[in-house]
């Protein structure tokens, strides 16, 4: 009778570490990846004609025209370039100019 009840024990024991994991795993990865998809999504939605923003692949320009999830950057006089809004992915600032120079 004494085995039967370690014995139950024993299985909630094995599978106790695995969900410790899981839990740590959701806190350190999987949240802060929501938070930080969120603030993204919001960021896309905020844009305006006349930012000047970065795109992911460094390239700087500002705002022309935004239609739906394109958006088309003036990056030298009479130049444009068309990208998507999740391409872009931050806002140019005076003090991300001040601080990488």
């Amino acid at each position: 009778m004494l085995f039967l009840q370690a014995g139950g024990l024993g299985g909630v024991a094995q599978f106790l570490p695995l969900a410790m994991i899981l839990v740590v795993f959701y806190f350190f990865m999987i949240r802060p990846q929501m938070k930080r998809q969120k603030e993204q999504t919001s960021f896309a939605e905020s844009l305006e004609k006349g930012k000047e923003v970065v795109t992911s692949s460094g390239i700087i320009g500002k705002i022309n025209k935004i239609e739906g999830q394109v958006v088309t950057l003036e990056v030298a006089n009479n130049t444009y370039i068309r990208v998507t809004k999740g391409s872009i992915s931050k806002e140019m600032t005076e003090a991300f100019l001040t601080t990488k120079a």
